[in-house]
């Protein structure tokens, strides 16, 4: 990812920001953003898609900060105001002194555009539920390889979905894909800190982190996991989004946007309802119910990460 240094005189001179600027009255976001950077940078956007959108308070000062993936463009990058600029990986962004107001940007760069959530049981097998998940993970599966599947299984306690993720850890080797553990914070985390010594091996690198339902955000005081494994939670509220946000929740899903059969008799959200909550929310939130990889365009429009799904995404 490309940053630019804040020259001296300017506030917070020193600090790497992602090039770009303010927005002119009437000007269209893609437009303004296709002129900031030929002004900055010297380049031509030729496709580029809405990444995240939200509000950061400074003191005195509230900023709308409206953040683009710039996916093709022509000309090559340099500094034309006599800025420094550079590429970095995600992981380096941090530790490199970015902006403060930049760092929900990051965790939306390096989020997947898709989520699969595992159906709630193995209701062909366990192994027929492994083989579904391989699939999934793979590079022409839900998944595209790379991603995020959540391993959501009420029906198995703690410890047993732990093994059960070692399980499917050499099913997805070398796919990119890791998986999110869904349950109870308070049973979870303890082992994801500190897995069974026999199990290790077999875990690898396998899991990405942590997924809660909202009902258990009221009990933490503080992140259950740490900061190098993912901490999401499925939100369905307003309120539930914020008690996310306090949580210290790298992201969230939200909905059901549509009717879907795993919420019978519970009316979708729809796009502008799912579009007003996530607004001004420093968060990336996954749209969720009823969709599939059809509406990954419609979900980066109304503000979205992308889309997570279980029918939509599973084989």
């Amino acid at each position: 990812m490309l940053v630019a240094q804040r020259p001296p005189g300017k506030s917070l001179a020193g600090a790497w920001e992602f090039p770009g600027g303010k927005l002119h009255d009437g000007e269209s976001r893609l437009a303004g953003l296709g002129r900031e950077l030929d002004e900055e940078l010297g380049i031509q956007v030729e496709a580029a898609r809405p990444l995240i959108r939200y509000l950061h308070r400074y003191p005195g000062l509230e900023v709308d900060l409206d953040a683009w993936r710039v996916t093709r463009w022509r000309g090559e990058p340099h500094g034309c105001e006599g800025q420094p600029i550079k590429w970095l990986g995600p992981g380096e962004l941090l530790a490199a002194g970015l902006l403060p107001a930049d760092a929900v940007i990051v965790n939306a760069a390096r989020l997947p555009p898709r989520v699969l959530f595992t159906p709630p049981d193995a209701a062909d097998g366990e192994e027929a539920f492994l083989d579904a998940l391989e699939d999934a993970a793979g590079t022409s599966g839900a998944t595209g390889g790379g991603g995020l599947i959540c391993l959501r299984r009420p029906d198995l306690e703690a410890g047993a979905l732990l093994e059960l993720a070692a399980g499917a850890a050499c099913r997805i080797e070398g796919s990119g894909t890791r998986l999110l553990l869904h349950g109870d914070p308070a049973a979870l985390a303890p082992l994801l800190l500190d897995p069974p010594a026999m199990l290790r091996p077999r875990l690898g690198g396998a899991i990405a982190g942590l997924h809660v339902p909202a009902r258990y955000l009221a009990g933490l005081s503080a992140r259950p996991v740490p900061g190098d494994l993912w901490f999401g939670a499925s939100c369905h509220a307003a309120e539930e989004l914020r008690a996310a946000q306090a949580a210290g929740a790298d992201y969230a899903f939200l909905g059901n946007v549509m009717v879907t059969a795993s919420h019978p008799g519970r009316p979708g959200i729809g796009w502008d309802g799912f579009a007003a909550l996530v607004a001004e929310l420093p968060l990336p939130v996954y749209a969720i119910g009823g969709l599939g990889p059809a509406d990954v365009e419609d979900a980066w429009a109304a503000g979205a990460q992308g889309i997570a799904a279980i029918r939509g995404l599973w084989g």
